[in-house]
C-alpha cells in the first residue's frame, strides 16, 4: 500500500482515520497468521479456534479483499491530491497575474 503517513497531520489525529486502522489491522492479521503458522487461532468470544479451514478463508478471501480496498483508498487518495495540486498551481498562476496587473498599473 502507499498510503501516506498521517504522523503530525494537521487534518486529524491517525486513531481518527479508519483507513489507518484498517491499514494497522490487516498488517497485525498477516503477523499473526504468518507467526502461527500451522497452529489454531484462538478467538476472544468463542472457545472453538479457527482451524486451517477457517484461517485458508482469512488468507484467501478477507485479506485480499482489505488489501483491495486498501488500493482502491490509494487511488482515491491520488486523485484527491492531484486536484489539490492542480487547485494550488492555478491559484499560484492567478496571484502572479494579478501581481502582474498591479505591477502594469502602478507603471
Amino acid at each position: 500500500m502507499a498510503m501516506l503517513s498521517a504522523a503530525a497531520s494537521p487534518f486529524c489525529r491517525p486513531e481518527e482515520d479508519p483507513f489507518l486502522l484498517l491499514e494497522s489491522s490487516l498488517k497485525a492479521i498477516e503477523r499473526i497468521l504468518q507467526l502461527r503458522r500451522g497452529l489454531p487461532l484462538r478467538r476472544t468470544w468463542i472457545e472453538q479456534p479457527y482451524g486451517e479451514e477457517e484461517i485458508t478463508i482469512l488468507e484467501e478471501e478477507v485479506i485480499p479483499a482489505i488489501q483491495q480496498c486498501l488500493a482502491r483508498v490509494d487511488e482515491l487518495d491520488e486523485r484527491l491530491l492531484a486536484q489539490q495540486e492542480l487547485l494550488h498551481r492555478c491559484q499560484l498562476e492567478a496571484d502572479r497575474e494579478a501581481l502582474s496587473e498591479l505591477r502594469l498599473q502602478m507603471a
